[in-house]
């Protein structure tokens, strides 16, 4: 079984729904939903409500913390490789997939193998 977490959103609990209402009859109180799943914040906010309440309270917190860009980033053709793959019909009729790696400056294509596209350490990009 899988365990419960609390919904992350600083005001959840200040939300009149009905499934936040629990206690015995005639001592209801609205509490934090809680579930083995959610759907936003990456899994720790019971609603877009709740994960905008948490951005705004602590957003600008995690992103000094996690490290605030400061300067632009750039798109080149030295980091501007990326894998994709498509679905392509061989001489025999069935449905084969075609894995290579695509540039998106320049739209050349190169060609990897199944094993270089499920690798997420594989990459052709050189620069930042």
């Amino acid at each position: 079984m899988s365990e419960l977490k609390y919904c992350q959103g600083p005001d959840c609990h200040t939300y009149y729904t009905k499934d936040r209402l629990r206690g015995p009859k005639g001592n209801k109180t609205y509490q934090t939903r809680r579930r083995s799943s959610f759907y936003y914040l990456g899994g720790n906010a019971c609603s877009t409500r709740c994960q905008d309440d948490w951005f705004q309270k602590y957003g600008t917190m995690a992103i000094n913390h996690f490290g605030r860009i400061n300067e632009p980033k750039h798109l080149t053709e030295d980091n501007a490789w990326h894998k994709q793959y498509d679905w392509r019909n061989n001489t025999l009729g069935t449905d084969n997939r075609y894995y290579y790696f695509v540039n998106s400056v320049t739209k050349e294509q190169r060609p990897l193998t199944e094993a270089q596209y499920n690798d997420s350490n594989y990459t052709l990009n050189t620069g930042e």
